[in-house]
């Protein structure tokens, strides 16, 4: 059955129910491509001719031919490609596809301009990846068979922000299980950060949930400037560090550069890597669970350090001591918050998850922390089901270790 439904002025077909012979298949076709105007139509085929331009342009790059990557743009445009083109092989690109999204519109009052959506689909360092995913809005000119590319914007998606591939020179070191990229200015840095790395990942993969461990850690070390731009930037004044979901699997870690003394990222990035290897796609469920989010990661950052050698015990006490509610669930401090009060939470998500480490063993622990964090389970029926005991009770024996801890 076709029915016609009026939208927008337009019409439009709506097929009801099951086609069952061939000829029915064969009128439908006819309609959708009566219903398809002239517009449309072109709009097609000039995507289609744009997509075969973007394939080009993939092959050049996978195979290092910069001026093949370059070909398909209008001059104008090749120092931002030059600079991209750069990044992307010192990132050791594997697999690169670009897919366009849509129609192209019109770019403004610019006739025979046009703005497309692209998705590009990204591998690095390693063959065969579950590819990163970016949207980014790229404008071209009308030329015959062969449209021109005139620029590829920064995307800018509220969940991620603009990539540093897409703004900054880049330089890169790749080693067993990290790749780590920096500028060109801090180049100098890229031997010790990778032994550092290398180091952090070994106790990252053990909090890989489900032992699906990511493929290879990406590390960006970031200038003042490029922290202020990496990912969108705006992060709080207290943050030395972040992991930031990139689709197919991958958190990309960002460090601080202002933040970190050469030889002292270590702790930095055990705890950063613990993020990239338990946390889901989609992130965790809200402030409520921070506590064990941050606690895991804290718990790895620590390398099995003794309780006297932790370095935020002084600011717990503190945090304790001055009108903590005692609840694990409103642990997560403000974007606003003192260098000294994020010590404190972070500690108190520490203390808790080690204890119940010592309790349980990190195998289990590890289990409660997916169930809760991937698998959205509430807290207080994933601690019966994989600890088998009441949330509640666990709940105040953290309280009661972690006050008894700095009494």
């Amino acid at each position: 059955m076709v029915v016609l439904v009026l939208t927008c002025g337009l019409p439009t077909l709506l097929v009801v129910g099951v086609v069952r012979e061939r000829g029915d298949r064969a009128v439908l076709a006819r309609i959708g491509a009566a219903a398809d105007d002239p517009a449309t139509r072109a709009g097609r085929q000039l995507a289609d001719r744009i997509a075969a331009e973007l394939d080009r342009q993939s092959e050049a790059l996978l195979a290092g031919d910069r001026a093949g990557f370059l070909a398909i743009a209008e001059p104008a445009a090749h120092a931002d490609l030059r600079r991209r083109f750069a990044a992307l092989r010192a990132l050791k690109v594997t697999s690169w596809q670009a897919e366009v999204t849509g129609l192209p519109a019109p770019a403004g009052d610019r006739p025979g301009e046009w703005r497309l959506v692209v998705r590009f689909r990204y591998c690095f360092a390693v063959p065969g990846c579950r590819p990163s995913t970016v949207l980014a809005g790229t404008r071209w000119r009308e030329a015959g068979d062969r449209p021109r590319l005139l620029a590829v914007e920064e995307s800018r998606s509220a969940e991620t922000g603009t990539r540093p591939w897409e703004v900054s020179d880049l330089v890169a070191v790749a080693g067993e299980r990290t790749l780590v990229a920096t500028t060109p200015a801090l180049r100098g840095r890229l031997p010790g950060l990778l032994a550092e790395a290398e180091a952090a990942a070994a106790v990252a993969d053990r909090f890989a949930v489900g032992g699906d461990r990511p493929d290879r850690y990406r590390i960006f070390y970031a200038g003042r400037a490029e922290w202020e731009r990496w990912y969108g930037g705006g992060r709080p004044a207290w943050t030395g560090g972040y992991a930031v979901t990139v689709g197919g699997g991958h958190h990309e870690v960002v460090l601080n550069a202002d933040g970190l003394t050469p030889g002292g990222a270590d702790e930095l990035l055990r705890h950063e890597l613990t993020h990239a290897a338990s946390l889901p796609d989609r992130g965790y469920p809200g402030d409520a669970t921070w506590w064990l989010v941050e606690g895991l990661a804290e718990y790895a950052g620590s390398g099995g350090q003794s309780l006297d050698r932790y370095a935020g015990l002084a600011e717990v006490r503190r945090l304790v001591r001055g009108g903590w509610d005692g609840r694990l669930d409103s642990a997560a401090p403000a974007d606003e918050a003192s260098a000294e009060r994020v010590a404190g939470s972070y500690g108190l998500g520490y203390l808790a998850v080690r204890h119940l480490v010592d309790r349980f063993g990190e195998r289990r622990v590890l289990a409660f922390f997916a169930a809760v964090v991937h698998d959205r389970t509430p807290v207080d029926r994933a601690a019966e089901q994989v600890l088998g005991e009441p949330w509640a009770g666990l709940h105040d024996e953290c309280v009661a270790y972690v006050r008894a801890l700095v009494a």
